[in-house]
């Protein structure tokens, strides 16, 4: 009888994080609306839901993700995405992208938008994985730390190169190498998600806030400052900040950025943890300054002058949502067909005109450029090279890190 491994259960504190986030946090945010209705843009699940089962043995027999390819016979693939992820036209019908695929190369996409949360899509497919079943799904996006946990019980497979000329060669050099898929050998990034640090120059007085030390120091800024309740992204910037770094925390590390978070809570400097809600206090000014997500202030910009935004000279936190063929997909060619093609410039172009989020594709300035000048230029779409140098990533976390590290956060915010 094959064995399998099942994940970890998550600790009290790390489901309370969960149903945080899918209350207010990332989880919660429909990814167009700011574009589209003027409230918060949306950002793929992060904090740390289920960070847990990193360091878990890979399940089962090492062939445990093999099954015959039928790509050549089978003309189609199934693709399992967040909702408001893809380009849509003007009648709101098609995805154009998608479209153009499936003329050029005979291939049928069924594009379906059933990611809503990390952990409830890892709930819908885990039972299939851990049997070794098909989940008839070819291709799906999640969030970074699921990733690794995903590929750490072996339910990815590992892609074929041969396959991904144009993603192997245009992959941004920041995206190329994280901890948790050395070399990408199971993932290519979908689009990456900054946190960052905004204020409203109204509500400052006209003064520029560009360190967590000032969110934490300035007594102008007392009771008038938010860190997000995600913790990779408020403990990764404070850490960065400490000159520490968030690749290789240690538990003293963490101990120390959570104790000197603590300390702005006591002296009430802070005001809350938020989630997506941050956007309409930053609008209207009751947060002066605070920590936030990239593709919350490209919007917020574009109807409020006052709002700016730094990336600290410390670095900044960068998650990134990517793609991944899971085990005994019957189509495996085509879904690294439909991921090579994403990486086309022209492509990635027509797809970060539309959602501005960054666009992991080298090369796409000039193309994008031609869309969108607007957004060609802006940073927080195209990272220019000494932005991308500052960027950080939160390590992949074993079980026990994550359950330890949940609990204080956890304390830390009254969550």
């Amino acid at each position: 009888m094959e064995h399998h491994e099942q994940p970890e259960p998550l600790s009290p504190a790390e489901l309370a994080a969960v149903r945080r986030s899918a209350a207010n946090g990332r989880l919660a945010m429909t990814r167009r609306t700011l574009l589209r209705a003027g409230s918060a843009m949306a950002v793929a699940a992060g904090g740390l839901g289920a960070l847990g089962a990193c360091g878990i043995p890979p399940a089962g027999r090492t062939d445990a993700g093999r099954s015959t390819d039928h790509s050549r016979a089978e003309k189609r693939l199934n693709f399992s995405n967040w909702t408001e992820y893809m380009d849509v036209s003007d009648n709101g019908k098609r995805h154009p992208t998608l479209d153009a695929f499936t003329r050029r190369s005979g291939i049928a996409v069924k594009y379906t938008e059933d990611i809503n949360d990390n952990d409830e899509f890892f709930g819908k497919v885990q039972a299939q994985l851990a049997a070794g079943q098909d989940t008839g799904r070819d291709l799906i996006v999640l969030t970074d730390w699921m990733c690794a946990r995903m590929i750490s019980l072996g339910w990815i497979q590992k892609l074929d190169t041969a396959n991904l000329p144009h993603a192997y060669a245009n992959l941004a050099p920041q995206f190329r190498d994280p901890a948790w898929d050395p070399g990408r050998a199971h993932s290519y990034v979908w689009q990456g998600i900054p946190a960052i640090i905004a204020y409203n120059k109204k509500a400052t007085g006209g003064r520029k806030v560009d360190s967590v030390s000032q969110l934490l120091e300035d007594p102008r800024l007392k009771g008038r400052v938010g860190f997000l309740s995600e913790m990779r992204d408020s403990v990764g910037l404070t850490l960065l900040d400490m000159g520490k770094s968030p690749e290789d925390v240690t538990a003293d590390d963490f101990d120390a950025a959570i104790a000197r978070l603590q300390k702005g809570v006591d002296a009430k400097q802070i005001r809350r943890f938020t989630g997506n809600d941050y956007t309409t206090d930053l609008d209207k000014g009751d947060l002066a300054a605070c920590v936030a997500w990239a593709g919350d202030i490209v919007q917020l910009q574009s109807d409020n002058p006052d709002i700016e935004y730094v990336i600290p000279k410390s670095g900044y936190m960068t998650s990134t949502d990517n793609l991944m063929v899971p085990n005994k997909a019957r189509h495996k060619q085509n879904a690294e067909r439909l991921i090579d093609y994403f990486y086309e410039p022209k492509v990635a172009a027509r797809l970060a005109a539309y959602i501005n989020y960054v666009c992991p594709v080298d090369g796409v300035r000039d193309e994008l450029a031609k869309i969108d000048k607007k957004a060609a230029d802006n940073p927080l779409i195209l990272p220019d090279k000494e932005m991308a140098a500052r960027s950080h990533s939160f390590r992949a976390l074993n079980a026990k890190e994550s359950k330890e590290f949940a609990q204080k956060f956890s304390d830390l915010t009254g969550a």
